[in-house]
C-alpha cells in the first residue's frame, strides 16, 4: 500500500489550513492549533486517515472496481488527469456537469455523441461536409471533449470518487451520497467532513499538497490492480501444481505491511508560535490558549 511520510506532508504544506475566520466548526477535531491567524491541521490525524483511505481504494481496485477522480479547481486539473490516467481510472477536471451521476443515462448520450464526432473527424466524413458545418461540429466536439474526455470510456457508474476540495465539488459529493457511492476527499478547515466517507484532513489549495495526495492515491490504486494480476498468476500456478502432484495446493495470501502512523509530536515538528487547542467553539468564540509551544 502506498505510504506517506511526515516529511512529505510538511514539505507540501499540508498542515496549513484557512484563516481562523473561514472555518467549519465540524473540522474542530482535525485542527491542532492556530498560528498567525491560520489554523494548523493535525498531521498525526492526516497520516492515520490517509492510510485508511489508501487501504480502501486499494481494496476496491483489487476487486476490479472503478474509482473516479474529481478536481476542477485550476491547481488540481493537471494532477487529477495525469494521475487518474496513470492508474487506469477516470477523471473530471474541467467542469462537473450537474446530474453526471444521478442522470447517468443522459450523460451517456453526450458521451456517445462525443465518440461519434471523434469518428467523423478521423474517418474522413468531415471532408464531405461544408466548411461552416465542420466548424460548427468541431466547436461542439471541443466542448464535449473538455467536459467528458476523462469519462469517455467509463461504461458504468463509479464505485467510489476521490475528490480534491469537497466544498468546491459539493455537487459531485451530494450526487455520490444520494446514490450511496463512497466519497474519499481531501478536506480543508473550511469544509464539512460529515459529507465525506473517508476524510483526509489537509491543505486542498497548495499545488504540491494536491499533487502529493493524488499521486499517492493513484499508487494505491495501481497496486490494487497489480494484486489482481498477481492473484490470477498465483491461482494458475497453484492449479498446475495441484494437477501435477494430485494434492490441493495452499492458497496464496496477500499481507499488507502495516507501516503505522509516524510516532511524532506535532509540537516538536511545527516549532514555536503554535497556540495549541486555540480553536473556536461552535458559537464562534475562541477560548484563550492553554499554552503556547
Amino acid at each position: 500500500m502506498a505510504t506517506i511520510t511526515m516529511k512529505e506532508l510538511l514539505e507540501a504544506g499540508v498542515h496549513f489550513g484557512h484563516q481562523t475566520k473561514r472555518w467549519n466548526p465540524r473540522m474542530k477535531e482535525y485542527i491542532f492549533g492556530e498560528r498567525n491567524g491560520i489554523y494548523i491541521i493535525d498531521l498525526q490525524k492526516t497520516l492515520k486517515m490517509f492510510k485508511e483511505a489508501s487501504k480502501f481504494v486499494q481494496d476496491l481496485a483489487a476487486e476490479g472496481k472503478v474509482i473516479l477522480f474529481v478536481g476542477t479547481k485550476r491547481q488540481a486539473q493537471d494532477a487529477i488527469s495525469e494521475e487518474a490516467q496513470k492508474c487506469g481510472m477516470f477523471y473530471i477536471n474541467q467542469r462537473w456537469l450537474g446530474g453526471l451521476l444521478t442522470n447517468w443515462v443522459t450523460v451517456q448520450k453526450s458521451v456517445k455523441r462525443l465518440k461519434e464526432l471523434d469518428d467523423m473527424a478521423t474517418d474522413g466524413r468531415y471532408e464531405l461536409l461544408p466548411k461552416k458545418e465542420v466548424i460548427k461540429l468541431e466547436r461542439e466536439r471541443k466542448h464535449l471533449q473538455a467536459n467528458l474526455a476523462g469519462i469517455k470510456n467509463m461504461s458504468r457508474l463509479p464505485d467510489a470518487i476521490f475528490v480534491i476540495d469537497s466544498n468546491k465539488e459539493q455537487i459531485a459529493v451530494r450526487e455520490a451520497r444520494k446514490l450511496g457511492i463512497p466519497v474519499v476527499a481531501v478536506v480543508d478547515t473550511n469544509c464539512d467532513p460529515s459529507e465525506v466517507d473517508y476524510v483526509i484532513p489537509g491543505n486542498d489549495d497548495a499545488l504540491r499538497a494536491i499533487r502529493l495526495f493524488t499521486s499517492k492515491i493513484s499508487e494505491s490504486i495501481a497496486e490494487g490492480v497489480q494484486l489482481i494480476s498477481d492473484k490470477q498468476l498465483a491461482e494458475m500456478s497453484a492449479d498446475v501444481q495441484a494437477g501435477a502432484e494430485g494434492v490441493p495446493a495452499e492458497g496464496s495470501g496477500y499481507a499488507t505491511e502495516d507501516a503505522g502512523a509516524d510516532d511524532i509530536n506535532m509540537e516538536d515538528v511545527l516549532g514555536g508560535g503554535v497556540h495549541k487547542r486555540a480553536v473556536a467553539n461552535d458559537e464562534g468564540e475562541v477560548p484563550e490558549a492553554q499554552h503556547t509551544v
